[in-house]
C-alpha cells in the first residue's frame, strides 16, 4: 500500500502513475514490492529458465509519462564487470587469452616494470593494485564526458604506480578494467561493443541489451535515472565515456538479465573451466571473484551459495542474486536513487519468499497473470 501513496503525491501534482505497468506471476511477491516505500522499477522472481514473477512499477520516464515495464533497460553499474569478465572468459575459453599471462604480451606498449607482474585474473579480481586513478579524475565534472582513445585512457589514467603487489590486496579500481578492455579489443580486433554483441547479446537472443557510452538516456526503451520523483522529478545521470564501458557501460532487462545468468551459470556458454574461475572466489575478505561476488547466505531458511551482484550508476541501482545449486533467481532495478539498504532488504525478502511459495507459485505459473 506504501506504493499507492507515492502514486497519490505524484497524481495531485498532475503526474499520471500507475500501480503496475506490468504484474505477472504469484502475487505474494507483488505484496513485498507493495510494502516498500517510494518503489520505482522493476522486479523478477525466477527458477532456473523460468520467470516466476515479473512487475513493472511506476515511470521509466516520469517527465514523458512512459510506463515502467517488464522489459525496460536499465544501466547495470557494477554489474557491468561481472558481464566484462564473462567476455574475456569467452576468449580465453577460445585460445585467445590467458589469465595468467602477464599482460604485456597483449599490449607490449604497456608500461613493462609494472605490466609484467600484472595478469588479467588479478584485474579481474581487484587484487592488482593498480591504483584507482580514473574514479579521481571522474570528480571533476568536467572530465566525465570526456571521450579518447582506449590506450591514452589506459597511459593517463592507468598506468600509476602500483599500490600494492599484486594478488597481496583488494582495492576496487576502476581503472583495471581499462587495461582489461584495451587487451580485448586488441586481442579480438572489435571494439568493445561489438564483441559484446557477437559473443553474448546474438548467441543468447538478448532483445534488450548492449553496451552504451554517454548519457544512457538516448538508448531506446532506456528508463531515464532520478534524484528523486517527488515533489517533482528530478533527473540524475553520470555519463560513462566509451574507454569505461568495462566498468560500467552495461545495459540490459531483468527478463534478459535473468537469461544470460541461466546461460553463464547453468548453461553452455561458457567452459566448466571458465564457468569455474568466473566464480571462484579469490579474496574471500570481500567475497571477489572475477567481476562479481559470490556469497554463501541464509536464504529460505538453509545456508546457500549465490552469485552476489550489485551496480548502480547516477539514478540507477540494482541487484541480482543466483542461488547456484537449484537457479533461484532474483532481479531487481530501480531508477529512482533508492535506498542501497532498503533495496538489499527486498531482494533478501523476494528470495527467501521464493523457498516459501513453491506450490502456489507452481499454480500461478500459468493461472496467476494479471494487469494492474
Amino acid at each position: 500500500m506504501r506504493c499507492l501513496k507515492i502514486a497519490a503525491a505524484m497524481l495531485a501534482l498532475g503526474v499520471s502513475m500507475p500501480r503496475a505497468a506490468q504484474s505477472q506471476g504469484n502475487p505474494a511477491y507483488h505484496d513485498l514490492v507493495d510494502a516498500r516505500e517510494g518503489f520505482n522499477g522493476v522486479v523478477l522472481v525466477g527458477t532456473g529458465k523460468q520467470v516466476r514473477f515479473v512487475e513493472g512499477i511506476g515511470r521509466a520516464d516520469a517527465a514523458n509519462g512512459v510506463p515502467m515495464l517488464a522489459n525496460t533497460r536499465f544501466e547495470t553499474g557494477s554489474v557491468s564487470k561481472w558481464i566484462a569478465s564473462i567476455v574475456v572468459l569467452k576468449l580465453v575459453d577460445q585460445g585467445r587469452l590467458d589469465l595468467d599471462t602477464p599482460i604485456t604480451r597483449y599490449l607490449p606498449d604497456y608500461r613493462a616494470d609494472t605490466g609484467a607482474r600484472l595478469t588479467l585474473r588479478r584485474l579481474l579480481s581487484h587484487s592488482s593494485g593498480v591504483p584507482n586513478d580514473i574514479q579521481a579524475a571522474r570528480k571533476d565534472p568536467a572530465t566525465r564526458g570526456i571521450e579518447m582513445d582506449q590506450m591514452a585512457a589506459v597511459r593517463r589514467y592507468a598506468s600509476g604506480d602500483l599500490a600494492f603487489a599484486p594478488g597481496t590486496e583488494w582495492d576496487y579500481s576502476h581503472s583495471n578494467w581499462l587495461i582489461a578492455k584495451a587487451i580485448v579489443e586488441r586481442v579480438s580486433g572489435q571494439p568493445y561493443a561489438a564483441l559484446v554483441d557477437r559473443l553474448l547479446v546474438r548467441p543468447l537472443g538478448l532483445k534488450d541489451s548492449g553496451i552504451y557510452h554517454g548519457d544512457s538516456g538516448a538508448v531506446r526503451g532506456m528508463a531515464q535515472g532520478y534524484a528523486g520523483l517527488l515533489p517533482e522529478p528530478v533527473r540524475k545521470s553520470n555519463p560513462v565515456p566509451d574507454f569505461m564501458a568495462m566498468a560500467g557501460g552495461y545495459y540490459t532487462s531483468a527478463p534478459d538479465l535473468m537469461k544470460l545468468m541461466d546461460a553463464v551459470l547453468d548453461g553452455k556458454l561458457l567452459s566448466a573451466a571458465a564457468r569455474k574461475a568466473l566464480m571462484t572466489t579469490l579474496m574471500p575478505d570481500q567475497h571477489y571473484a572475477l567481476g562479481g561476488r559470490v556469497r554463501t547466505e541464509r536464504i529460505g531458511g538453509v545456508e546457500r551459495e549465490a552469485a552476489w551482484e550489485d551496480g548502480s550508476n547516477g539514478g540507477f541501482r540494482m541487484l541480482a542474486r543466483r542461488v547456484l545449486a537449484d537457479g533461484h533467481t532474483v532481479i531487481v532495478f530501480t531508477n529512482a536513487s533508492y535506498d542501497y539498504r532498503e533495496l538489499g532488504d527486498l531482494g533478501t525478502a523476494l528470495l527467501d519468499a521464493s523457498y516459501g511459495a513453491g506450490e502456489q507459485m507452481s499454480r500461478c505459473a500459468t493461472g496467476c497473470f494479471s494487469e494492474h
